[in-house]
């Protein structure tokens, strides 16, 4: 029994990692790399190990970062079973779907002004045809992968659907847990259940996003979005904000109409300027059963999804018309990093205006257009145009669904507590500084721990 760190291994994107069990090998998600166009799309054609030996995939959550290499494994003829938990898989249908259709339209743009391009990593047929080999399972039940590996799904608490897993592995009569972390959600969180700590672990594999910071408590984002929105309204500024389509939009959207219900905004309309936000809205609107009843708003049975003001534009017309809107307003676009889709329009047309703020409300991986943006450099390039930076940035840390580093720690310690024969921790899915302050504080608290780099391989 072995595990190789394909991807997001000294890094956040790409999470992959494979499992080597009696001869056969199951992946535990299989996300895409984001960053700089040329050498993301290396590591993205290359593939985790030859189809024909891949058995089986087990997904952890829907973000593309976990999920998005999978139409590329089908164009190449993977045809077996993707499991994940019933939200993770209706939130894929649409996610990925979206994630060819953005390649396509990269694809188009950059032929129409002359420049040398490569096709897409997959189209929207090779995106249908990977979600038709989803399986989706509920929290807490077992199924078989393959042959000698079983595996069973708890709440992470980081988007909806999102799980850490507990894979058992049976090989020459030797039974082996390992854990998969997942991303780790943050309790508190609205809308969602608090993650739950997996137990009889043997080997956990953990990540570590902000292994070297702690975040903001929620309350305080929610204030200083109220802040951003009325400084920005009173200079007749539209804040810009780049947001996952899935889980910070739907946050952002809960807290905004708690802050409206308070009477603690000022009356100006809200754009969910992304067909792919519209549609995750509506799944989450599926998906009640897994809310957490516990928080006000969806105990008092308030309508967070839909309210007075929010406006979601699915049309290109519709999009393009909120560039020429002169007055206050707020925009959510996806993509969270700002790499691609609508919000790189709205960059065009709006970061050069000093009336504007721009938003960032969550992680910005290196070599990302976001990235470039939280660092408030003077010029920024979007669309192939050089355009100077003169929106304001503000940046709310806490509205992370990661949890942060004393988050990871007790939810590691509280995995030891159930897991007395818990031996190894490998950190993945951080950027090194983060992994490795994060590492030393793990030591300190007992635990064996290694950060290993990409394609390194271990026994379980």
């Amino acid at each position: 029994m072995e595990i190789t760190f394909v991807g997001a291994a000294r890094e956040v994107t790409g999470s992959c990692h494979l499992l080597h069990v009696g001869g056969r090998t199951v992946a535990l998600d299989c996300g895409l790399f984001q960053g700089q166009r040329a050498a993301a799309r290396e590591k993205n054609t290359t593939l985790p190990l030859p189809i024909e030996q891949l058995d089986a995939i087990v997904l952890s959550h829907a973000h593309i970062d976990h999920s998005g290499r999978l139409p590329f494994l089908a164009a190449r003829g993977f045809a077996r079973t993707i499991w994940a938990t019933a939200a993770t898989r209706d939130l894929c249908v649409p996610m990925l779907a979206d994630s060819a259709h953005i390649q396509e339209k990269d694809v188009e743009f950059l032929q129409r002004h002359g420049r040398p391009v490569d096709p897409p990593l997959y189209t929207m047929a090779d995106a249908a045809r990977a979600t038709s080999l989803i399986s989706g399972v509920p929290y807490g039940e077992w199924f078989n992968v393959r042959p000698g590996v079983r595996a069973s799904y708890v709440d992470a608490g980081h988007i909806l659907g999102s799980a850490s897993v507990l894979v058992d592995c049976m090989e020459d009569g030797r039974k082996r847990r390992v854990v998969f972390s997942g991303d780790i959600g943050r309790p508190g969180l609205p809308i969602i259940r608090d993650p739950v700590p997996p137990t009889g672990a043997h080997v956990v594999i953990m990540e570590s996003t902000y292994g070297d910071r702690d975040h903001e408590p929620l309350a305080n984002s929610r204030e200083e979005l109220a802040r951003v929105v009325k400084e920005t309204a009173k200079r007749g500024g539209k804040v810009l904000i780049p947001a996952f389509a899935v889980g910070r939009t739907q946050e952002l959207l809960y807290d905004l109409r708690t802050l409206q219900l308070a009477g603690r905004l000022p009356p100006i309309p809200v754009f969910i300027d992304s067909p792919l936000a519209t549609d995750i809205t509506a799944i989450f609107k599926q998906h009640p059963e897994i809310f957490d009843s516990a928080e006000a708003m969806i105990a008092s049975a308030e309508n967070f999804l839909s309210f007075p003001g929010i406006n979601f534009t699915r049309s290109v017309e519709e999009s393009k018309a909120l560039n020429a809107l002169r007055t206050p307003a707020i925009i959510i676009a996806a993509s969270g990093m700002a790499e691609s889709g609508r919000i790189l329009h709205h960059l065009a047309n709006g970061a050069s205006d000093e009336r504007n703020t721009i938003l960032i409300v969550g992680f910005q991986a290196e070599h990302t257009l976001g990235r470039r943006i939280a660092e408030r450099r003077p010029t920024i390039r979007v669309l192939g145009e050089e355009i100077p930076l003169r929106a304001r940035v503000e940046a709310l840390h806490g509205y992370s669904a990661h949890a942060d580093r004393g988050g990871l720690r007790d939810w590691l310690r509280a995995v030891r507590a159930g897991s007395p024969e818990l031996e190894q921790v490998y950190l993945v899915h951080g950027e090194p500084p983060a992994q490795d302050a994060l590492a030393a504080q793990l030591a300190s608290d007992g635990f064996h721990v290694s950060c290993p780099a990409p394609r390194t391989q271990v026994p379980v």
